[in-house]
């Protein structure tokens, strides 16, 4: 029996070449039909896989979200809990920034996000934290992430000395800020991540008794 030309189309292939093509023209270029042209077939072939091009990106969501790690809430040190699904959350969002909109917008009914988001909020109720501060913590965490996955400072900067040599002599080394962007992304991110957790530790401390940012003997926070 003679093998297929092509690959056997399924919901996997369809959402690992959608992803490919969103990285590459972004949410406004995406399309199911350019996505069949990718995969070499009729448009009309993804439909018995996807009845929407929503409901594939929402399938797509969920995979990036999977890779999110909350696990830190678990040792009952909320602080430790935010810190591992910042990083990890800033992580899986940067590895597709054109997607970054679709996942900010909201968990909806995203399996993934909203197992996430309950273990957040879950986390931060079982330390002690009131529900309405637990809502705001896990906005403020996600304003932080979403901020820091969708925008390079340091890569919107020019390159050339003569944009800011005369003109802007407090920017006299903005010219040299692209060359070393991932080095100041990355520490401005943990930057304001430390200084946001140092803000709510002393909020915590006003507001549940005896409260304390680490519990003895749980794990540090590390890089």
């Amino acid at each position: 029996m003679a093998r297929p030309k092509a690959p056997i189309l399924n919901a996997q292939r369809i959402r690992a070449t959608a992803l490919a093509l969103v990285d590459r023209v972004g949410l406004e270029g995406f399309s199911m039909r350019k996505l069949a042209h990718e995969l070499d077939v009729q448009a009309a072939s993804l439909y018995s896989h996807y009845r929407t091009k929503e409901d594939l990106l929402a399938d797509i969501a969920d995979e990036i979200m999977s890779g999110v790690d909350v696990s830190g809430f678990d040792t009952g040190d909320w602080r430790h809990g935010l810190t591992v699904w910042a990083r990890s959350y800033r992580s899986a969002l940067a590895a597709h920034p054109n997607l970054v909109p679709f996942i900010a917008a909201g968990p909806g009914r995203r399996t993934e996000a909203l197992r996430r988001a309950d273990a957040v909020h879950g986390g931060l109720i079982a330390a002690g934290w009131p529900a309405r501060h637990a809502t705001m913590i896990g906005a403020s965490t996600k304003y932080l992430v979403v901020g820091a996955a969708t925008n390079s400072f340091a890569r919107g900067f020019d390159d050339d000395v003569r944009v800011y040599r005369d003109r802007y002599p407090n920017l006299s080394q903005a010219h040299r800020l692209s060359e070393h962007a991932a080095a100041i992304d990355h520490e401005s991110f943990e930057l304001a991540l430390s200084a946001f957790l140092d803000g709510l530790t002393q909020l915590y401390a006003s507001l549940v008794p005896g409260g304390h940012a680490q519990p003895p003997g749980s794990p540090e926070e590390g890089e």
